[in-house]
């Protein structure tokens, strides 16, 4: 490689670098609220995948979590829920995001959960909705979205 061939490859390691950057920055700041609640939805379910809490953060997590029934099987914390259906990695997602990036405490993050439940379904959840085969059913008519954060059920 010459070093004309060196700078232009240079050049274009450093460019291609600060767009990435640049499109993770403002992934992340994008904030909780964009006002699309599915690009939410699928944005919060992402963060649960890619934000890791350190223990100190995971106890602000449990200690917000824990306080809270989970929507959609209210035998249950928001913190543990049943299981991983997608309106519980909305949950948690939303959490890492709060606690890792805002420096949210535990009073903050429940406040901003349970606005959560209130903007995806309005009418509320009925809190036995893995029990009675509404997994598959959108948020907004008291399901979890589906099992499979790539398969988010929207919609009426």
């Amino acid at each position: 490689m010459n070093s004309t061939t060196n700078t232009r490859f240079t050049r274009f390691l450093t460019l291609g670098l600060t767009v990435v950057l640049g499109l993770a920055a403002g992934y992340l700041a994008a904030g909780p609220d964009s006002g699309d609640a599915r690009a939410d939805a699928q944005r919060f379910m992402r963060y649960y995948e890619e934000i890791v809490l350190t223990a100190e953060q995971e106890a602000i997590k449990r200690e917000a979590l824990e306080a809270l029934p989970a929507a959609c099987c209210s035998d249950n914390t928001a913190y543990t829920c049943c299981c991983p259906c997608n309106l519980s990695r909305t949950v948690w997602g939303l959490s890492h995001y709060l606690i890792a990036e805002q420096g949210a405490d535990a009073e903050t993050v429940r406040t901003e959960v349970e606005s959560w439940y209130a903007k995806v379904n309005p009418d509320g959840f009925p809190g036995n909705s893995c029990y009675t085969g509404m997994c598959g059913k959108p948020f907004a008519a008291g399901g979890c979205g589906g099992m499979n954060p790539a398969r988010l059920t929207w919609g009426e």
